[in-house]
């Protein structure tokens, strides 16, 4: 089983990363780890989708992967989502590719440049229509989000959003790696756990250490279920 995981800073797996067992550094962004029968590709690419773009091209270019997980925090919009809590998302886009047209927000596919149904797009959305079951997720909220450059924190923009998108939650990566491997058929799966509701911006409310902890246990029960 060779497996590849994403996160955008070591900060955010560093608990699941001390019970692997390190084998070496291929570069400066990936590394390799072993856990009985897995092989296990670490990509820390950075923070945003440029940067995920880049490494996951690179990395899904030398080397076959059974499975793809992306693991991070993410802010929700969805106030029936608790703090802490893991959701997987199986539904994504660049929510600001596009053009403004006076109040209005044209997409790419709005404005003719790319058919929504051209691979691996569905209706203009990434979606994965077949995401692994793994014990500990089977109870997991299946959420749409939505891939962002500049993080929402302001309540205008906050408000415009959602209702632009309808989206659960944002994060700054997603969709760069959900593209990567629906469009390299790599079997994946996007794990977020709620560190914030998206709002004006107050990081006292916000809890990302329960957020970590959930993250890094339930990383470790699908490492554990697949090396079984």
């Amino acid at each position: 089983m060779n497996l590849l995981l994403v996160a955008a800073t070591t900060f955010e797996i560093r608990p699941l990363l001390d019970k692997l067992t390190f084998i070496g550094e291929v570069d400066p962004q990936l590394s390799r780890y072993t856990f009985k029968k897995i092989n296990l590709d670490v990509l820390i690419p950075g923070v945003g989708m440029m940067l995920t773009a880049f490494q996951m091209g690179k990395s899904v270019a030398v080397r076959k992967y059974d499975l793809a997980i992306n693991a991070g925090i993410a802010g929700t919009f969805n106030k029936t989502l608790h703090l802490g809590s893991l959701v997987q998302v199986t539904e994504d886009c660049i929510s600001e590719l596009g053009a403004e047209d006076g109040e209005k927000f044209l997409s790419f596919f709005d404005l003719g440049l790319m058919d929504p149904d051209d691979t691996p797009y569905v209706s203009g959305a990434l979606i994965n229509q077949s995401p692994p079951t793994f014990a500990c997720c089977r109870l997991l909220p299946k959420v749409k989000g939505i891939t962002v450059n500049t993080v929402h924190g302001a309540a205008g923009s906050v408000a415009l959003i959602i209702k632009r998108f309808k989206a659960d939650v944002e994060s700054m990566e997603g969709a760069a790696f959900l593209y990567a491997c629906l469009a390299e058929k790599i079997p994946c799966l996007q794990l977020r756990a709620i560190s914030n509701y998206v709002e004006e911006r107050d990081k006292s409310r916000w809890n990302i250490e329960l957020a970590l902890k959930n993250l890094n246990k339930t990383l470790f029960e699908i490492i554990k279920e697949i090396s079984s």
